[in-house]
């Protein structure tokens, strides 16, 4: 790669060193055009999944303005995880992200749009409150191996954690230990204030397409029915219902009680944790670090610092420039 930025990224530090996964970089086989309502906005939006040369990684179109799936341009906000960049901001990635790399998609156009021509705020459906849709639409588009402008393949690196890292925030944290392959074990506590969903915890021994498609991505975002109004008048979830997400009451248990897993609100933190740290990924990468990931409490902003922290101080404006392989 002659890239200068690429070879700062893949540099190995303290933290870090970098590894070939031993595959070649993927990208759809065709497009893919999936409509629907938004969680937070409530407005309907477009999402066309494109095919992308190698080495690219990535990144979102919104009316030709492009912003990079890295953390980068990760902002703060509340229940989900949102990019901007030049006053765009596209929120609630993560469903998304988690499906395009749960799924092995390194490199990939994402184009997003809506109806109003004044909007500079996007947000990607919800759907069911999963990554299912987005699964089952790639798996029937199905994927091929990248190439890039000179029909080159390139390798698919990932970041192999070297010593513990670990971030601690009012009560949560968020740590990762050195592993020869991804596992992942993640908390959440509801005792007192939800007894319903009470303590849960998850943990993944391995980590492929057919792991996550079938214990991960069907798993659907949740929320306390006592909260609702407080949301819904800070301006979040106008789109939100028991069609897209579980609803618990603290006296009164799930509103919607056909849960698909006994913990699947844990296992659906699993799903959001993918999708921020698919932020890590640049120019066709691994997203995830190979690593023993442990989550306690956890949310998008202690997933997003995560990332950060492991990740290069490179902006990834030049980010679509290609990438030449020798």
């Amino acid at each position: 790669m002659n890239l200068s930025s690429a070879f700062n990224f893949f540099k190995s530090s303290k933290f870090i060193s970098w590894k070939s996964t031993g595959r070649l970089q993927q990208t759809l086989v065709g497009c893919i055009e999936l409509t629907g309502k938004t969680l937070h906005s409530g407005k309907v939006s477009t999402v066309k999944l494109w095919p992308e040369l190698a080495g690219v990684g990535r990144y979102f179109d919104f009316r030709s303005n492009v912003i990079p799936a890295s953390i980068d341009y990760a902002n703060e906000s509340p229940l989900c995880t949102t990019l901007c960049k030049d006053g765009i901001r596209i929120r609630t990635i993560e469903h998304l992200l988690s499906a395009l790399e749960g799924m092995g998609v390194d490199n990939c156009r994402i184009e997003i749009e809506n109806s109003d021509p004044e909007d500079r705020d996007v947000e990607v459906p919800i759907f069911d409150g999963s990554a299912s849709d987005w699964v089952g639409a790639i798996e029937q588009v199905g994927l091929k191996v990248a190439r890039d402008e000179c029909s080159n393949t390139c390798e698919k690196m990932a970041a192999h954690i070297n010593e513990p890292v670990h971030i601690w925030k009012n009560g949560s944290f968020v740590a990762a230990f050195p592993s020869p392959k991804i596992f992942i074990s993640y908390g959440i506590s509801f005792p007192q204030q939800v007894p319903a969903i009470g303590y849960q915890w998850f943990s993944s021994a391995h980590f492929d397409n057919s792991h996550y498609t079938k214990q991960i991505a069907p798993s659907r975002t949740f929320c306390i029915y006592e909260e609702v109004e407080k949301m819904r008048n800070m301006g979040l979830i106008k789109g939100g219902g028991v069609e897209n997400a579980l609803v618990c009451s603290v006296s009164k248990g799930w509103l919607n009680p056909l849960l698909r897993f006994d913990n699947e609100p844990c296992r659906h933190k699993v799903l959001d944790l993918i999708g921020d740290l698919s932020l890590f990924a640049r120019f066709g990468s691994q997203g995830l670090p190979v690593a023993h990931i442990v989550v306690y409490k956890g949310g998008h902003a202690l997933h997003v610092d995560l990332a950060r922290k492991l990740s290069p101080s490179i902006q990834t404006d030049n980010v679509l420039e290609q990438i030449s392989v020798e």
